[in-house]
């Protein structure tokens, strides 16, 4: 347990910040779930619809290094991949 009062705010601090970074993560996750499932339903224009919302969250995630920036665009473009690619076989 913290013993100083600087201590005991940055305790405080990290608590709810780990809690906010959980829930954006969480989001980010489930987001990319919809995109992935889409695809694979064959379902293109949703799968579209979806990476649009992916994209805002992955870039958000990563100004605010919940996300490495780097790493935001690597799923972005995995996504995009996915996408291009079941335009293609569909």
């Amino acid at each position: 347990m913290p013993n100083s009062k600087s201590a005991k705010k940055r305790l405080r601090q990290n608590v709810v910040r780990r809690d906010r970074n959980k829930a954006v993560k969480s989001a980010l996750r489930s987001q990319l779930r919809k995109v992935r499932e889409a695809v694979q339903a064959g379902d293109v224009s949703k799968a579209e619809s979806e990476m649009q919302v992916a994209t805002k969250r992955l870039d958000r995630a990563g100004q605010s290094n919940v996300i490495h920036k780097n790493k935001a665009a690597r799923t972005k473009s995995r996504m995009q991949h996915l996408i291009k690619k079941a335009k293609q076989s569909a």
